[in-house]
């Protein structure tokens, strides 16, 4: 019902605008709108490298060739305009002139458990999300430079195939344990996320205040291993098993002495529940907040005539919720013992190993990654966590964009869990494999295949290969 209603009032609007724009000659809206695209989520940039720059000295204003004529206005065209429904007749350009961008999205994923698993029965789904994403620029609105407002409404379907696979993480973050859920209602509309954002001192500083998500928006990002929409499906490649998620109201600041180094730190309320707005919790209640701290290098490799940059990140956090500890009750003859206070550590690191050309705006080439947590054993099913893997941009001729990647991922299980609760514990393993195919400037289609060893960390359980494919489209 959701899909539907959806695209029928975009698709609908979308063949309006073109006709519209066919018509009335409507100027394009030229390069897509800057602002918090949330599957993305992209890394800060890195402003000043450590290797020198060449310094140029702006030309005298009449050493300036003379301005070029303005290029004549061209129809929408379906295939290069980096929206799917245009410029709105203008409306979209001239929002964001004024500092409003609003930038609908919606991503779907078909899966299923071909082998292996749980269950192979009608073992598959379709399921996905619709992103409806604001930003306010308050420089533009109200004159107070750095700030802006940002707002995220979802609306889902459907929970995926975790359930038929029995892995321990979902096999699609959107579709299962530890992403958004589908409540029951695919008409509602759900506020999951916003903020308030004020940066300072020449972008120095930031902080922010709202509903905020600690794992993949903040903390442990992944330039080769963060996007669920253009890269890994499975969750563990999108942050680190090991770490807490938590959203909710809480705060967050970030530090840049230089361009190439960082820390953050944030504190967001451990006990929300996902269809409330976290100001009951938030502001009464016991004080539970997730604490989460990191900092970070960004340094720029330069071999030969090329620039290779990496981000070197390290963190640590702070989870105050009560967990059961595993051991041995003997039905209840022994009183079962609680804890809470966890704490836990982390590392995510990325580098360009080989870029194709010396343009620095230009991103094809190959790109590895690694992630490593720990969290105790005691009282957390996941005891270590590793990833690893590769990603391509570009790898085959006139295909820029696409990108290839294959990762390894890891969670090994407790040994208090094993040796207490289920001797049958071991590490589940899994491998994947994706294309992510960039159609037209607004459609991205990525087939994906994942291999996983001993699901839910069971030496018992059967190996699975789940196969599907996933579709993004910026509105």
């Amino acid at each position: 019902m959701v899909i539907r209603n959806g695209l029928l009032v975009l698709f609908g609007l979308a063949l309006i605008v073109e006709a519209g724009q066919q018509a009335q000659g409507t100027p394009p809206s030229g390069p897509a709108p800057a602002g918090f695209t949330i599957p993305e989520l992209t890394l800060e940039p890195t402003r000043i490298a450590l290797v020198a720059d060449t310094a140029q000295t702006a030309p005298a204003m009449d050493e300036l060739p003379p301005q070029a004529a303005t290029p004549k206005s061209v129809p929408y065209n379906l295939l290069t305009t980096p929206k799917l429904t245009g410029d709105w007749f203008g409306l979209r350009t001239t929002l964001k002139d004024v500092g409003v961008d609003f930038s609908p999205m919606l991503v779907s994923v078909y899966q299923q458990n071909f082998r292996g698993g749980v269950n192979t029965h009608n073992a598959h789904e379709i399921a996905g999300m619709w992103f409806y994403n604001m930003e306010l620029d308050f420089n533009k609105m109200l004159s107070i430079p750095g700030a802006s407002f940002f707002i995220r409404g979802t609306q889902s379907w459907n929970n995926g195939i975790q359930r038929d696979v029995g892995s321990l993480a979902a096999p699609y973050w959107i579709a299962g344990s530890g992403g958004n859920y589908f409540y029951g209602d695919p008409n509602c509309i759900l506020v999951d996320k916003w903020w308030y954002r004020q940066r300072l001192l020449d972008d120095r500083i930031e902080f922010r205040l709202g509903k905020l998500l600690n794992v993949l928006d903040l903390f442990d990002q992944n330039l080769y291993a963060q996007s669920y929409v253009t890269q890994f499906s499975y969750r563990g490649f999108s942050h680190n098993l090991t770490i807490p998620a938590a959203k909710g109201i809480g705060a967050f600041a970030k530090f840049w002495p230089a361009d190439w180094i960082y820390f953050q730190m944030s504190g967001i309320d451990a006990d929300n529940r996902p269809t409330r707005t976290g100001f009951d919790t938030g502001f009464h209640g016991p004080a539970h907040f997730v604490g989460n701290w990191e900092f970070g290098l960004s340094p720029k490799w330069r071999i030969g005539d090329r620039t290779l940059p990496g981000n070197y990140r390290f963190g640590w956090w702070y989870n105050p919720r009560v967990r059961s500890v595993y051991m041995k009750t003997l039905d209840g003859a022994l009183t079962q013992r609680y804890k809470s206070g966890d704490v836990g550590f982390y590392t995510s690191l990325d580098q360009l190993i080989f870029k194709e050309n010396d343009n620095p705006s230009d991103k094809q080439g190959l790109g590895a990654f690694f992630r490593y947590g720990y969290a105790h054993g005691d009282i957390n099913r996941i005891n270590h966590f590793w990833s690893t893997g590769l990603q391509y941009q570009g790898l085959i001729p006139t295909r820029d964009e696409d990108l290839l990647g294959f990762g390894v991922a890891q969670s090994i299980a407790s040994r208090q869990l094993r040796s207490e609760i289920n001797s049958r514990t071991d590490r589940e393993t899994v491998y994947e494999l994706y294309y992510a195919f960039k159609v037209t400037p607004w459609c991205v289609i990525t087939p994906d295949v994942q291999f996983i060893t001993n699901p839910e960390a069971n030496k018992d359980a059967r190996d699975s290969v789940v196969g599907g494919v996933r579709i993004r489209i910026d509105f």
